[in-house]
């Protein structure tokens, strides 16, 4: 029977089955993890006056590294390797923020003892020297630490936090603190506010954990290496290496097994990245 003539044919209940299998089985190559929709709370807090904020603290950090000394020249070998790999991640952001493509993206590395790595609202990304030479990150491990720290900012969970502590009406301030940097300074949103601790929740991590998986694949960096960065980070966290990163992103085996169990969900769109 030609082609022509099969395709005027009723489907039948095996016919069916056998074209759900098929679909089935290319799925991977189109699969995305699974995180729902942002929280509307986010909405009580105006992206901008955020944004804003976050861009004049994150100048204040690069000028205070600057004084001492500590911030890497654009001829860094490191940092042009974390600007080339944050270029890859962030042809991807818009797909999970329409806001991204707006965004004045900034890369910097800063010479630090401290194992730490950050992107602030609006996209303001930062990593400590530590992160890199102490953990002997490869290019796959930077671009997971990359891809969930951008998710942070891409899923806007510092506005959802902010919201979810203050509530509406209420006179917020942006502190240093927010991203695990220490004490720099109170960055206020209004003047004569109180500086504001947030911590990112567990649904939070999750969240960027899977986000940043993704877009990692999507950029073409192996998504096994989000399973090596956590084990890397596992080893260190018994000691006193400086490890400010694992005070607000804790590694553990829930942490690992669940990285572990997403991975072939991505993997297709690694494949299809890498041809």
């Amino acid at each position: 029977m030609c082609q022509l003539c099969d395709a005027k044919q009723p489907a039948s209940p095996r016919r069916g089955f056998l074209m759900a299998a098929m679909a089935a089985a290319a799925a991977p190559a189109l699969a995305q993890v699974d995180v729902g929709q942002p929280s509307q709370l986010r909405s009580l807090v105006p992206a901008d006056d955020l944004e804003r904020a976050a861009a004049q603290e994150y100048s204040q950090l690069l000028q205070q590294a600057r004084a001492k000394h500590a911030l890497a020249p654009d001829s860094h070998p490191q940092l042009q390797r974390l600007r080339a790999i944050s270029r890859r991640l962030i042809v991807d952001a818009p797909r999970w923020n329409p806001r991204a493509r707006e965004w004045r993206w900034e890369v910097n590395l800063i010479g630090s003892e401290s194992i730490n790595a950050f992107c602030m609202p609006g996209g303001k990304i930062a990593f400590f020297t530590a992160i890199l030479d102490k953990l002997k990150l490869t290019d796959d491990e930077v671009a997971m630490v990359m891809g969930h720290e951008m998710a942070h900012a891409l899923r806007e969970h510092a506005r959802e936090r902010m919201a979810k502590s203050q509530g509406t009406g209420a006179l917020l301030s942006l502190g240093a603190q927010l991203f695990g940097l220490g004490q720099l300074g109170d960055l206020a949103a209004n003047v004569g506010t109180q500086l504001l601790t947030l911590k990112f929740s567990r649904d939070d991590e999750t969240e960027a954990d899977l986000v940043g998986l993704e877009m990692g694949a999507r950029a073409g960096y192996n998504p096994e290496a989000a399973v090596s960065l956590w084990e890397k980070m596992g080893r260190v966290s018994g000691s006193d290496a400086g490890t400010a990163f694992l005070s607000t992103h804790p590694s553990g085996p829930d942490r690992i097994a669940r990285l572990r169990e997403n991975v072939p969900r991505v993997m297709g769109l690694y494949e299809q990245a890498k041809k």
